[in-house]
């Protein structure tokens, strides 16, 4: 992967245990990975423009001791193009929803944004936001 191809902010998310939170984002999620050393933990992964860093946790980075949840106080929002494909997929493999799929509006300035969105968590308790664009609307 070239760096042209790396987005301008990349998540790095510390793992309890890289393995399976590699195979719930590849083989649960559908994502790729764009390159790794897994034989030390690491994985850069891709959906779509969506991009993450998975790491067995180390130490290395910590600020403070990990507990799960981990990243609490925080939500990824993740654009896709077909949130409910991506919804049915999660809700066949009996993923547990932190919130149901259901459409959402956002102030911005003097319009409204919509999303199509769910929400859940990945094994070490992140918190995923999958979002659809659904486009603009005047203020209701």
């Amino acid at each position: 992967m070239t760096a042209a191809c790396y987005a301008s902010l990349v998540p790095e998310l510390s793992c309890s245990d890289f393995q399976t939170s590699l195979a719930f984002y590849t083989d649960k999620l559908g994502f790729e990975v764009m390159h790794g050393r897994p034989e030390n933990g690491f994985a850069y992964i891709a959906l779509g423009k969506a991009q993450i860093m998975l790491e067995q946790s180390n130490g290395f980075w910590s600020t403070g001791e990990l507990q799960k949840p981990f990243g609490r106080g925080i939500n990824f929002q993740i654009l896709v193009n077909d949130v409910e494909q991506l919804y049915e997929r999660v809700v066949s493999q009996s993923i547990p929803i932190f919130a149901n799929l259901e459409t959402s509006w956002y102030r911005i300035d003097q319009s409204e944004h919509g999303q199509r969105e769910f929400l859940l968590q990945d094994p070490d308790g992140y918190l995923l936001r999958f979002s659809e664009d659904i486009g603009d609307r005047p203020i209701s």
